[in-house]
Protein backbone atom coordinates (compact mmCIF):
# COMPACT_ATOMS: atom_id res chain seq x y z
CA UNK A 1 0.00 0.00 0.00
CA UNK A 2 2.73 2.17 0.72
CA UNK A 3 4.48 1.76 -2.35
CA UNK A 4 1.32 2.16 -4.31
CA UNK A 5 0.62 5.50 -2.58
CA UNK A 6 4.14 6.95 -3.11
CA UNK A 7 3.99 6.05 -7.06
CA UNK A 8 0.85 7.83 -6.81
CA UNK A 9 1.99 10.60 -5.29
CA UNK A 10 5.20 11.06 -7.78
CA UNK A 11 2.27 10.94 -10.62
CA UNK A 12 0.58 13.62 -9.56
CA UNK A 13 3.35 16.21 -9.04
CA UNK A 14 4.47 15.20 -12.64
CA UNK A 15 0.94 16.00 -13.41
CA UNK A 16 0.62 19.08 -12.04
CA UNK A 17 3.73 20.85 -13.06
CA UNK A 18 5.03 20.83 -9.54
CA UNK A 19 8.55 21.14 -10.47
CA UNK A 20 7.86 24.74 -12.16
CA UNK A 21 6.12 26.35 -9.31
CA UNK A 22 8.50 28.70 -7.48
CA UNK A 23 10.86 28.00 -4.60
CA UNK A 24 8.97 27.03 -1.21
CA UNK A 25 9.60 27.05 2.35
CA UNK A 26 9.02 23.56 3.15
CA UNK A 27 9.08 21.02 1.30
CA UNK A 28 6.09 18.74 0.83
CA UNK A 29 7.56 15.87 3.57
CA UNK A 30 7.74 18.87 6.52
CA UNK A 31 3.76 20.21 5.44
CA UNK A 32 1.49 18.65 7.58
CA UNK A 33 -0.38 15.38 6.70
CA UNK A 34 -4.28 15.86 5.65
CA UNK A 35 -4.93 12.18 5.93
CA UNK A 36 -3.94 12.54 9.85
CA UNK A 37 -5.47 15.83 10.08
CA UNK A 38 -8.81 15.66 8.44
CA UNK A 39 -11.78 12.99 7.76
CA UNK A 40 -11.70 11.00 5.03
CA UNK A 41 -14.05 12.35 1.78
CA UNK A 42 -17.88 11.02 2.19
CA UNK A 43 -18.87 7.46 1.94
CA UNK A 44 -21.26 6.93 -1.25
CA UNK A 45 -24.16 5.52 0.85
CA UNK A 46 -23.98 8.58 3.45
CA UNK A 47 -26.07 12.02 3.69
CA UNK A 48 -22.99 13.78 3.08
CA UNK A 49 -23.04 12.22 -0.52
CA UNK A 50 -26.27 12.65 -1.20
CA UNK A 51 -25.43 16.54 -0.52
CA UNK A 52 -22.59 16.30 -2.78
CA UNK A 53 -24.52 14.73 -5.66
CA UNK A 54 -27.37 17.62 -5.14
CA UNK A 55 -24.88 20.38 -5.52
CA UNK A 56 -23.50 18.87 -8.54
CA UNK A 57 -26.84 19.14 -9.91
CA UNK A 58 -26.66 23.11 -8.47
CA UNK A 59 -23.16 23.50 -10.01
CA UNK A 60 -24.41 22.50 -13.83
CA UNK A 61 -27.50 24.79 -13.05
CA UNK A 62 -25.36 27.72 -12.96
CA UNK A 63 -23.55 27.00 -15.92
CA UNK A 64 -26.65 28.81 -17.83
CA UNK A 65 -25.28 32.02 -16.17
CA UNK A 66 -22.87 33.09 -18.75
CA UNK A 67 -20.94 34.99 -16.53
CA UNK A 68 -20.12 33.15 -13.66
CA UNK A 69 -19.44 29.60 -16.21
CA UNK A 70 -16.93 32.55 -17.54
CA UNK A 71 -15.41 33.28 -14.28
CA UNK A 72 -15.30 29.43 -13.05
CA UNK A 73 -13.59 28.68 -16.55
CA UNK A 74 -10.89 31.45 -15.69
CA UNK A 75 -10.44 30.66 -11.75
CA UNK A 76 -9.82 26.73 -13.44
CA UNK A 77 -6.57 28.08 -14.79
CA UNK A 78 -4.19 26.41 -13.14
CA UNK A 79 -1.10 29.10 -12.51
CA UNK A 80 -0.43 31.08 -9.78
CA UNK A 81 -0.30 34.39 -11.72
CA UNK A 82 -3.40 33.86 -12.81
CA UNK A 83 -4.36 33.36 -9.48
CA UNK A 84 -2.14 36.69 -8.65
CA UNK A 85 -4.42 38.87 -11.35
CA UNK A 86 -7.71 37.58 -9.94
CA UNK A 87 -7.12 38.43 -6.11
CA UNK A 88 -5.43 42.02 -7.24
CA UNK A 89 -9.12 42.76 -7.95
CA UNK A 90 -10.38 42.28 -4.41
CA UNK A 91 -6.96 43.28 -2.48
CA UNK A 92 -6.71 46.31 -4.16
CA UNK A 93 -3.29 46.75 -5.60
CA UNK A 94 -1.51 44.73 -8.91
CA UNK A 95 -0.01 41.74 -7.28
CA UNK A 96 3.07 41.34 -9.97
CA UNK A 97 7.19 41.57 -9.73
CA UNK A 98 7.39 44.53 -11.38
CA UNK A 99 4.93 47.02 -9.58
CA UNK A 100 4.47 44.74 -6.06
CA UNK A 101 7.74 42.57 -6.15
CA UNK A 102 7.53 42.01 -2.00
CA UNK A 103 3.73 41.16 -2.40
CA UNK A 104 4.41 39.14 -5.30
CA UNK A 105 6.96 36.76 -3.72
CA UNK A 106 5.53 36.51 -0.19
CA UNK A 107 2.24 35.36 -2.08
CA UNK A 108 4.00 33.00 -5.11
CA UNK A 109 5.85 31.57 -2.17
CA UNK A 110 3.73 31.51 0.20
CA UNK A 111 0.86 29.79 -1.93
CA UNK A 112 3.09 27.25 -3.56
CA UNK A 113 4.12 26.28 -0.02
CA UNK A 114 0.70 25.49 1.23
CA UNK A 115 -0.59 23.91 -2.00
CA UNK A 116 1.54 21.11 -0.78
CA UNK A 117 -0.85 19.88 1.26
CA UNK A 118 -3.12 18.72 -1.41
CA UNK A 119 -0.93 15.72 -2.65
CA UNK A 120 -0.94 13.05 0.03
CA UNK A 121 -4.88 13.21 0.57
CA UNK A 122 -5.46 13.16 -2.92
CA UNK A 123 -2.96 10.45 -3.57
CA UNK A 124 -4.36 8.47 -0.60
CA UNK A 125 -7.68 8.94 -1.38
CA UNK A 126 -7.52 8.68 -5.10
CA UNK A 127 -11.85 10.55 -5.16
CA UNK A 128 -13.50 9.90 -8.33
CA UNK A 129 -14.07 13.24 -9.47
CA UNK A 130 -18.05 14.13 -9.84
CA UNK A 131 -17.86 14.39 -13.69
CA UNK A 132 -15.53 10.69 -13.74
CA UNK A 133 -18.43 9.35 -11.81
CA UNK A 134 -21.42 10.34 -13.17
CA UNK A 135 -19.68 10.03 -16.89
CA UNK A 136 -20.31 13.44 -18.01
CA UNK A 137 -17.99 15.97 -18.69
CA UNK A 138 -16.20 19.43 -17.26
CA UNK A 139 -17.41 22.87 -18.33
CA UNK A 140 -14.50 23.42 -20.43
CA UNK A 141 -13.11 20.65 -22.01
CA UNK A 142 -9.60 21.62 -22.34
CA UNK A 143 -9.08 21.23 -18.53
CA UNK A 144 -10.74 17.82 -18.32
CA UNK A 145 -7.80 15.40 -19.84
CA UNK A 146 -5.64 16.83 -17.07
CA UNK A 147 -8.01 15.90 -14.39
CA UNK A 148 -8.99 12.55 -14.88
CA UNK A 149 -7.18 10.10 -12.32
CA UNK A 150 -5.67 12.83 -10.06
CA UNK A 151 -7.78 12.48 -7.39
CA UNK A 152 -10.89 15.11 -6.33
CA UNK A 153 -9.78 14.91 -2.09
CA UNK A 154 -9.00 17.96 -1.60
CA UNK A 155 -9.64 20.10 -3.95
CA UNK A 156 -5.91 22.16 -5.35
CA UNK A 157 -7.78 25.20 -7.00
CA UNK A 158 -9.61 26.05 -3.57
CA UNK A 159 -6.65 25.60 -1.24
CA UNK A 160 -4.78 27.91 -3.08
CA UNK A 161 -7.54 30.45 -3.40
CA UNK A 162 -8.00 30.25 0.41
CA UNK A 163 -4.75 30.56 1.39
CA UNK A 164 -4.00 33.10 -0.86
CA UNK A 165 -7.08 35.27 0.82
CA UNK A 166 -5.41 34.26 4.19
CA UNK A 167 -2.28 35.65 3.34
CA UNK A 168 -3.19 39.04 1.15
CA UNK A 169 -5.30 39.99 4.74
CA UNK A 170 -2.67 39.60 6.62
CA UNK A 171 -0.92 42.37 4.58
CA UNK A 172 -4.18 44.63 3.45
CA UNK A 173 -6.56 43.94 7.03
CA UNK A 174 -8.88 46.44 5.44
CA UNK A 175 -9.36 44.36 2.77
CA UNK A 176 -10.69 40.92 4.35
CA UNK A 177 -13.95 40.71 3.66
CA UNK A 178 -13.93 41.22 0.03
CA UNK A 179 -11.02 38.37 -0.44
CA UNK A 180 -12.81 36.26 1.80
CA UNK A 181 -15.79 36.27 -0.40
CA UNK A 182 -13.63 36.00 -3.79
CA UNK A 183 -11.62 32.95 -2.41
CA UNK A 184 -15.34 31.31 -1.36
CA UNK A 185 -16.72 32.07 -4.73
CA UNK A 186 -13.31 30.69 -6.35
CA UNK A 187 -14.05 27.30 -4.56
CA UNK A 188 -17.46 27.09 -5.55
CA UNK A 189 -16.51 27.64 -9.06
CA UNK A 190 -14.62 24.09 -8.97
CA UNK A 191 -18.29 22.69 -8.17
CA UNK A 192 -19.63 24.60 -11.15
CA UNK A 193 -16.84 23.60 -13.68
CA UNK A 194 -17.81 19.87 -12.49
CA UNK A 195 -14.41 19.07 -11.36
CA UNK A 196 -14.82 18.82 -8.02
CA UNK A 197 -17.70 17.27 -5.36
CA UNK A 198 -19.34 20.00 -2.24
CA UNK A 199 -16.98 17.84 0.21
CA UNK A 200 -14.01 18.34 -1.49
CA UNK A 201 -14.03 22.31 -1.12
CA UNK A 202 -15.46 22.70 2.00
CA UNK A 203 -12.45 19.88 3.16
CA UNK A 204 -9.81 22.61 1.48
CA UNK A 205 -10.58 25.72 3.39
CA UNK A 206 -9.62 24.27 6.77
CA UNK A 207 -6.44 22.52 4.88
CA UNK A 208 -5.62 25.74 3.93
CA UNK A 209 -5.88 27.21 6.75
CA UNK A 210 -3.54 24.19 8.79
CA UNK A 211 -0.97 25.11 5.76
CA UNK A 212 -0.99 28.32 6.14
CA UNK A 213 -0.66 28.81 9.96
CA UNK A 214 2.53 25.80 9.39
CA UNK A 215 4.04 28.50 7.11
CA UNK A 216 4.23 30.65 9.73
CA UNK A 217 6.99 28.82 11.08
CA UNK A 218 9.42 29.76 8.70
CA UNK A 219 11.85 32.89 9.47
CA UNK A 220 12.25 33.55 6.15
CA UNK A 221 8.21 33.84 5.31
CA UNK A 222 7.76 36.21 8.55
CA UNK A 223 10.88 38.09 7.15
CA UNK A 224 9.08 38.36 3.74
CA UNK A 225 5.71 39.25 5.00
CA UNK A 226 7.00 41.75 6.91
CA UNK A 227 8.73 43.31 3.46
CA UNK A 228 5.38 42.95 2.10
CA UNK A 229 3.83 44.74 4.77
CA UNK A 230 5.61 47.65 4.57
CA UNK A 231 5.36 47.73 0.45
CA UNK A 232 1.87 47.81 0.40
CA UNK A 233 1.93 50.83 3.25
CA UNK A 234 4.38 52.61 0.78
CA UNK A 235 2.00 52.18 -2.11
CA UNK A 236 -0.78 53.06 -0.24
CA UNK A 237 -0.22 56.80 0.72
Amino acid sequence: MKRIVIVAICSLLALTGFAQNPKTYFSMDQMPDLVKCLPAPPDTSSAEFALDVQRYQWGKTMRSDSLRAAQAIRDAIWDLDTLAAIFSEPFGMKITPKETPEIYKAFMQGVATIQQVRVRPKAYYHRLRPFEFFGEHVLDLSEEAGLRGEGSYPSGHTIRGWAAALLLSEINPAASNALFARAWVYGENRVIVGAHWQSDVTASRPAASIGYSFVHASPEFCKQMDKARKEFARKSR
